[in-house]
């Protein structure tokens, strides 16, 4: 390696030093950031016609970093949400950079004040319970596979867990007995507790009848007793909702995924009146306005509250003030 080339040693530091054991990172926020630079790494080779082995640190400048985040969003087809995460990515490492190397702050000024782009923010996209119903009819239950695909399903509508928390769902997190409830793990590793329904229950003991599984091992297991992953679970989904798409129409104009049960839960759970400060601690919120959201996006409880407000007079009456002509009387003597 080259001596006068600090990049390779402040890349490995970023990740060992820094990530790993200063920042305690967990394993996703560092194979999210690792998936970022090797993106930005071709992408800068390409762009500067060199080998990645041999770029250096003053070959990331600020246009590179701006032609990379442009090229995720339009070329790679990404969202504006995934540009930013791969800013969020880059960010980081740069101003771990200012810090080891006084002679680049001005570099790594010019692209921390890369802006984060906004984006529209759009409703939820929610399943009703008729929908949730269908979807939850397709998984054949007379095999393994059915049992554990209707199990990892309704264990999602029940506890409102992202996909990844589920899968790393392990028997020695679930209290089978009552009242039963299931610890969960979320983002940045904060813990919660949710209950469980007795059915919900039930069908994670079945599964584990026919799966045993020990109380550190992963529940939700492929064929090789190796763990799910969520882009596999994103294609078993994509199969019932097109197959429950037949009895119920409206899930062909929804895009179903597996977040789309945590939005049903939360929007469930407020149509049925649940405290906001609950469903957030439910559903593991940092913010407030995070719940609020789901609030907003529930049509039928919009429904309910217009029904509790009368409609407009039709015959409008002249304010009071119109109507005393005594007072009316005494202003014209001013």
């Amino acid at each position: 390696m080259n001596k006068a080339n600090a990049f390779p040693d402040l890349m490995r530091a970023f990740f060992y030093e820094w990530l790993v054991e200063q920042r305690n990172a967990s394993i996703h926020t560092v194979r999210s950031y690792r998936d970022t630079w090797r993106l930005f790494l071709r992408f800068v080779a390409q762009r500067t016609e060199k080998k990645v082995a041999v770029i250096t640190l003053a070959d990331l400048t600020a246009d590179g970093v701006a032609a990379f985040l442009g090229h995720a969003e339009h070329d790679r087809g990404g969202t504006i949400g995934t540009r930013n995460c791969r800013l969020a990515a880059i960010r980081s490492f740069f101003n771990f950079v200012a810090t080891k190397d006084p002679a680049s702050i001005a570099q790594c000024v010019e692209i921390l004040h890369i802006p984060v782009k906004r984006a529209p923010v759009s409703e939820p996209c929610y399943l009703d319970p008729a929908e949730v119903a269908a979807i939850l009819a397709q998984p054949d239950r007379s095999t393994l596979e059915g049992i554990r695909d209707h199990a990892l399903l309704s264990f999602l509508y029940n506890s409102g867990a992202r996909i990844q928390e589920a899968l790393d769902l392990c028997p020695g997190a679930i209290r089978f007995d009552s009242p039963s409830c299931v610890r969960l793990t979320g983002k940045g590793r904060k813990e919660r507790i949710c209950p469980l329904w007795p059915e919900t229950v039930l069908l994670l003991k079945k599964l584990l009848e026919r799966q045993p599984r020990a109380l550190d091992q992963r529940l939700f297991v492929n064929r090789y007793s190796e763990p799910l992953s969520a882009s596999g679970v994103r294609f078993k989904l994509a199969a019932y909702v097109k197959a429950a798409a037949e009895t119920t129409p409206t899930l062909r104009t929804k895009h179903v995924t597996p977040h789309s049960f945590r939005h049903a839960t939360a929007v469930h759970l407020v149509s049925a009146g649940v405290d906001v400060t609950v469903i957030r601690s439910w559903l593991g919120h940092v913010s407030l306005d995070t719940t609020n959201h789901y609030a907003r996006a529930n049509l039928e409880t919009k429904r309910k509250a217009l029904e509790q407000v009368s409609a407009p007079e039709s015959v409008r009456h002249p304010p009071s003030w119109k109507r005393d002509t005594s007072l009316l009387a005494w202003l014209d003597t001013l």
